[in-house]
Parts: structure tokens; C-alpha cells; sequence
């Protein structure tokens, strides 16, 4: 908490919840202590400042220009498809910029690209680059998570939709990496030409 805490921007923090967040994974002795841990969740997000989004949207205006801020709750091949993109959209005009924040890029792979929106950028993470690998920035990329993500760090395109796997800077299981690094992703955006 004291770490995230201290992210600011001036046009807001926003967060979406992953796979690990609904504490599927662990034996709670009742229901409502995994909903109790849950809520908790929720509440340090708004302690932290961020604005989580659960199947909604948010704008940011600058300049006469507008661009949506979309983010769902999980949704993932072979795990909980709680992510709601239609719901989320629900109040999108289709022709404003859209970025949408869903934890795990097989989202992106199975209904994103297809959906009739056509968004922008995808903001993903989920894979940790499995935490193993070999990078040789120009050169190589390689983990076995390619096995199981098609689409698992770095930069995808696909018809002019953009999908951005952040491998993150935490890990699960194992405390460590090899030869994959730690990730944190700065992106500028730039006004460009309308497309269709």
C-alpha cells in the first residue's frame, strides 16, 4: 500500500482486477470471509487513490479532445470470465479514442480485436513473462509461457488495435525472475490523423 499509494497522475490512477483478486486460490473457512477479503480488497484500492473500474468507463478531456478509459473485470481463457465488455462500453460513443485496461491478454485474442469498437490500445498483464525466459533486447524474446499466451509481453498489433502485455514487477510462487525482467511501461500518446 505505501508503495502503489505514491503513483499520481493528474488525470487519475486507474485499476482492473486480475484472476488472483476474486481469492478463488485459497480455502477461505466461509463464504463470507472470501467476501470479506474481497470488499477489503476493493476498499484499499480506493485507499491508494486508484480508480478501479469494474466493467465501466471513464473519460479524460483535454483540449477539446476526449478519450474513454474502459476497464473489466477479469476475463480469461481458462479462468473466471467476470468481465462485462458490452456493459462497459454501454455509454461509449464508438468514435472517441478508446484504451482498455483487462488483466489478461487472452481477452484481447478471443473477443477485443473482433468486437465491432475497434479499440485503440489494450493495456494487459497477467502472463509475469511466466518469470522465466531468455530477452536479448533487438534479438531475442523468448519464454515458455509462449505456450500458453500467444500473446504474453510487449507490443501486438492487429488491425490498427494495439495490445500492450506488461510483464509487471511482482511474481507468483516462485520469489523470483530469470531473465525475465521486472516492467514498468511508460506510454505516450500523440494526436494523430482520424481513422475510420
Amino acid at each position: 500500500k505505501s508503495i502503489f499509494s505514491k503513483l499520481k497522475a493528474k488525470d487519475g490512477v486507474f485499476s482492473v482486477l486480475g484472476n488472483h483478486d476474486y481469492g478463488d486460490y485459497t480455502r477461505w473457512p466461509s463464504e463470507q470471509a472470501k467476501r470479506k477479503n474481497f470488499d477489503e480488497m476493493l476498499d484499499l484500492q480506493r485507499e491508494m487513490g486508484f480508480q478501479l473500474l469494474l466493467d465501466e468507463a471513464r473519460y479524460i478531456e483535454k483540449n477539446g479532445a476526449r478519450l474513454a478509459i474502459i476497464g473489466v473485470e477479469n476475463w480469461g481463457k481458462g479462468f473466471k470470465q467476470k468481465g462485462d465488455l458490452k456493459r462497459a462500453t454501454s455509454k461509449i460513443n464508438p468514435q472517441d479514442f478508446k484504451i482498455l485496461l483487462s488483466h489478461d491478454p487472452s481477452h484481447w485474442e478471443y473477443e477485443v480485436v473482433d468486437d465491432k469498437l475497434h479499440y485503440q490500445l489494450t493495456l494487459s498483464g497477467h502472463t509475469h513473462g511466466m518469470q522465466f525466459g531468455i530477452e536479448i533486447p533487438g534479438l531475442v524474446k523468448w519464454s515458455p509461457i509462449k505456450w500458453r499466451y500467444k500473446y504474453w509481453a510487449g507490443l501486438y498489433e492487429n488491425e490498427g488495435q494495439v495490445l500492450n502485455v506488461n510483464r509487471g514487477f511482482g511474481y507468483l510462487a516462485f520469489p523470483g525472475r530469470v531473465g525475465i525482467w521486472p516492467e514498468i511501461t511508460v506510454i505516450t500518446l500523440k494526436k494523430g490523423k482520424a481513422t475510420a
